[in-house]
């Protein structure tokens, strides 16, 4: 029954949800591209590149834990369509950058209106699959954000070569990319059942297994309330652990294309078509490391060892900056292992929260831990501008990413029932 239930609503849900957070993150991230011909026609430096890209994750801290709990007062239908929706239509509107505030102002609300999505899908899931299926469920859905590049780069590539009616090719790239994220939020809003009691495709007894399942791992979860959840230290502490993991996928995410670029002194079409390769890659990693979590039950080890290697090939990468190719093979290689974190990391929020806890948490998790999605572009940047290279910047990165392993390890140990409370909640 586990299996067969289980496969049915991956098969219902996985693919359109993977296609909601690639407008997601090919949104989020398109900047990257565009700013290869933005920053020359507007006179922006790294610093103002740097900043404008990290802002994003200030609005998007304050709104995030709020999205989430409205998400589960009102239902997962009508929150994410809003959210596409009103993200999408502020994506096209960044095609109007003219200055550094309009550029600042324009990301900041970008990440104000997106808030909430990707904790809200986790949630979401989470009311859909069992503890054991998790990690390879988000490892699945996680998916979407190597393909925003591995689709995305080409696609950006050949849009910023487009000038018509007098925009720009980055003015257009906004545009293009941000209106099927409006038609998308509007399907989101007519077939996104809110849970398993509307999925008409469930039959009967295969509801009623599926709920009872959910509803014995929610009753054994140590934080179901919204306040448990908001000041537990377990939860703080996992929200330190996310944020060290994400400077590093986004300070990669952000600037590979600037990176690439100056290593190889590529045009800008090469530039962005070469991150192709190690987003291709990671599609793979998510897979199947989150299905190797899931089988062994283990998730500690699984998340400490990627993170403590990532950390140390990005610092491995800066410090052979002078080698293009060994630099950028370093690279590639820190980004797949602290990648294959990511999965795994949400099978603990998950095991231990429950109820509107959650919503809360899972949340807050992410708010918190997405400000390493400010730090990591705006670190590279003002160290790029300050020593005129890469190296450095990359260093203190991979010194991040270390530090999600380090610090799970010592969150293992010190808290003596971390991972016979995690097995339980897989059990």
């Amino acid at each position: 029954m586990e299996r067969q239930v289980c496969r049915k609503i991956a098969f219902r849900l996985l693919p359109f949800l993977v296609i909601c957070y690639f407008l997601s993150f090919l949104d989020r991230v398109n900047v990257s591209y565009a700013e290869l011909t933005m920053s020359v026609d507007l006179g922006f430096s790294a610093s103002v590149y740097g900043w404008g890209a990290g802002i994003f994750f200030v609005g998007y801290a304050l709104f995030e834990v709020p999205s989430n709990i409205l998400l589960h007062r009102f239902g997962a239908r009508r929150w994410i369509a809003r959210i596409m929706i009103s993200w999408g239509i502020i994506s096209a509107c960044l095609s109007l950058v003219d200055s550094a505030f309009s550029f600042y102002a324009l990301r900041f609300l970008l990440g104000f209106a997106e808030a909430g999505f990707f904790p809200g899908i986790i949630y979401y899931l989470s009311r859909w699959f069992p503890a054991a299926w998790r990690a390879r469920i988000v490892g699945s859905f996680m998916i979407a954000l190597p393909l925003s590049s591995v689709l995305g780069a080409p696609v950006s590539s050949v849009i910023l070569g487009v000038d018509h009616f007098g925009l720009a090719g980055w003015q257009w790239l906004f545009i293009l990319e941000g209106v099927p994220t409006v038609l998308m939020g509007v399907v989101v809003l007519l077939v996104l059942p809110d849970g398993p009691g509307d999925a008409s495709w469930l039959k009967s007894d295969e509801r009623q297994w599926l709920q009872e399942t959910l509803a014995t791992e929610e009753a054994a979860a140590d934080h179901g309330s919204i306040e448990e959840a908001l000041f537990s230290g377990r939860v703080w502490a996992l929200c330190f652990v996310y944020l060290a993991i994400v400077v590093g996928l986004y300070g990669f995410t952000f600037w590979i294309p600037q990176i690439t670029k100056g290593l190889g002194g590529l045009s800008n079409a090469e530039a962005i078509l070469i991150t192709v390769l190690p987003n291709a890659l990671a599609a793979a990693v998510l897979v199947i490391w989150g299905r190797r979590s899931d089988d062994s039950g283990e998730r500690v080890g699984h998340l400490a060892w990627p993170a403590l290697l990532g950390g140390a090939l990005f610092a491995a990468a800066g410090a052979t900056s002078d080698r293009p190719l060994v630099s950028y093979v370093l690279l590639c290689s820190g980004f797949l292992a602290s990648f294959a974190a990511f999965p795994v990391f949400w099978t603990l929020p998950m095991a231990i929260l429950g109820g509107s806890g959650a919503a809360a948490g899972i949340a807050l998790i992410n708010s918190i831990g997405n400000l390493g999605g400010f730090l990591g572009p705006v670190i590279i940047g003002e160290v790029k501008d300050l020593t005129g290279s890469y190296g450095a910047g990359l260093a203190v990165v991979g010194g991040f990413v270390a530090m999600a392993g380090v610090l799970t390890l010592a969150l293992a140990r010190i808290t003596s029932s971390w991972k016979s409370e995690i097995r339980a909640g897989q059990a």
